[in-house]
């Protein structure tokens, strides 16, 4: 098979793992950091506040960590079928964005913010 007939065959599938790729990293490096940081938002808090700020925090934390985790497996997923199924990795490639965005909307609805 020619170069030509292999272009023809498979046009341009890493475009959207690529696109995907430069939005979902930086967004999830982003919630991770503004994750990690919201506890100091509690800082001056009394004890009352900390404790129910604290509790919500820790069911908040996993939440983030395993939504940011199934974003980074939605990438990589896509990127895996760029090559044999254009379609799906099209769909995964636009699900990764998106759920970095709503992981960080639930990890911010579930804390107890003071």
């Amino acid at each position: 098979m020619t170069e030509e007939t292999l272009t023809a065959r498979r046009p341009r599938t890493w475009i959207a793992p690529l696109i995907s790729t430069l939005v979902t990293l930086p967004l999830a490096f982003f919630a991770r950091i503004f994750g990690m940081l919201s506890p100091m938002a509690c800082d001056s808090c009394s004890d009352g506040q900390s404790d129910r700020f604290d509790a919500s925090f820790d069911t908040a934390w996993p939440v983030l960590s395993c939504g940011l985790v199934l974003a980074l497996v939605l990438l990589v997923t896509s990127w895996i079928l760029s090559s044999s199924r254009r379609p799906a990795a099209i769909k995964l490639s636009v699900l990764a964005p998106a759920t970095v965005v709503v992981t960080y909307v639930a990890f911010a609805a579930l804390i107890d913010w003071p």
